[in-house]
């Protein structure tokens, strides 16, 4: 094994380096992951086995769950991290989701989670991101009044057949499974853009109050997603991971019966056309969303994401819905990465496995809950990496 490097102490503020630096650092850092997953073995058949639970080889590895500040930190001691242990799951996508396709106002990621930025996305939601913060804030909603719902749908609502939308993602589509990789594009919002567009609070009473209108946003989004599916299978990619955020920290952010009424009808197309188009299923709901785990695996869900271990008990997940589903995740961002030893991380990560993976056919990716932050030390990344390495080596 490689020794692998501890960064040095960065002799300025790491956050308030110019912009074309940090693009620089994450444009080296994306290259030499890349150059190393498509170097690294074939693994197309050992996800296949863990996502349907068959017996695979050991649980796979997607570590690269990042952004941009923690990148431009660590620099070539984070690059070498990943360079000697590469990805095994293929992740691509054809433009930032944040942003969208073809923003009114052009702004690469770094810049709008690096720098004070605001900007609308395409779906015409405004963002904001100040200088020491993590991650960008919703600041304006597009639609603050139903009596413009029309306008929105006919002026502004993404078109998912635009010529070009996911090109950028069928060249390294294509590298990857030459290599042998199994491949997943970054799908982004289904109907959880409900809560952009409307504005949280206005959701969650339109539940109540504008179930018409509600549906009939929902339905559009439904339709859009359907198309968009069938564009990501044009492409070529395995599998797509649906990005929507059910669950607080204690339990859905919605009663289950209402989640039902609006909601589980329209993801049960959205897995159907995912399934008929020859692509697995994953999505990624932070929270606890036990209470509708089951109403996900019966309408065809293939992998639950990111099994967040601050919120749900991983081993009642097991009991309950073990070998019916794969898990994705539960490598804690909250406590475990940012706070424990990094025999603690390692003793976590063997946790997970013995828990949700090896009972299961190995049905269980290891990735972290969710991006990991800059103010997670370098030795307990490397405690995660080595311990997801020594499960690999293990098998």
């Amino acid at each position: 094994m490689n020794t692998v490097k501890t960064p040095p102490v960065d002799a300025a503020d790491w956050r308030h380096y110019p912009l074309d630096e940090m693009e620089r650092r994450v444009a080296r850092f994306e290259e030499a992951v890349w150059a190393a997953q498509i170097a690294a073995a074939p693994n197309h058949d050992l996800l296949k086995k863990a996502v349907r639970r068959e017996q695979a080889a050991r649980c796979p590895v997607w570590l690269r769950r990042v952004t941009p500040d923690l990148v431009i930190r660590y620099g070539d001691a984070l690059i070498d991290l990943y360079t000697e242990f590469p990805e095994d799951l293929g992740r691509v996508s054809p433009y930032d989701l944040m942003v969208g396709y073809k923003p009114k106002v052009k702004i690469t990621p770094t810049e709008a989670l690096m720098t004070n930025a605001e900007w609308i996305s395409e779906w015409g939601v405004g963002w904001k991101h100040i200088v020491g913060g993590v991650g960008a804030t919703e600041v304006s909603n597009p639609l603050p009044d139903w009596a413009k719902l029309d306008e929105y749908l006919a002026a502004t609502f993404p078109n998912p057949d635009e010529p070009g939308r996911l090109e950028a993602a069928a060249a390294p589509t294509a590298a990857l499974h030459r290599a042998g990789k199994y491949v997943f594009g970054l799908f982004g919002s289904t109907f959880f853009h409900v809560f952009s567009i409307r504005g949280f609070e206005n959701a969650l009473m339109d539940f109540h109050l504008e179930e018409r209108n509600m549906q009939r946003l929902i339905a559009a989004l439904q339709d859009y997603s359907l198309k968009l599916i069938r564009q990501w299978a044009k492409i070529g990619v395995d599998a797509l991971l649906f990005l929507d955020d059910w669950g607080s920290q204690g339990e859905l952010l919605m009663s289950p019966p209402t989640w039902r009424h609006f909601f589980k009808a329209g993801y049960a197309e959205v897995f159907r056309e995912t399934h008929r188009c020859g692509m697995d299923c994953f999505l990624h709901s932070c929270g606890n969303v036990t209470e509708i785990v089951d109403d996900l695996i019966e309408i065809g869900l293939d992998v639950l994401d990111p099994i967040q271990t601050s919120a749900m008990d991983i081993a009642e997940l097991a009991r309950r819905f073990g070998g019916r589903i794969s898990f994705c995740g539960s490598i804690d961002v909250q406590s475990v990465l940012p706070r424990a030893k990094p025999q603690e991380v390692k003793d976590a990560v063997r946790r997970s496995i013995d828990i949700l993976g090896k009972p299961f056919g190995n049905g269980l990716i290891l990735a972290p809950t969710n991006t990991i932050t800059p103010e997670v030390p370098f030795e307990n990344l490397r405690a995660m990496f080595e311990a997801c390495h020594e499960a690999r080596t293990a098998e």
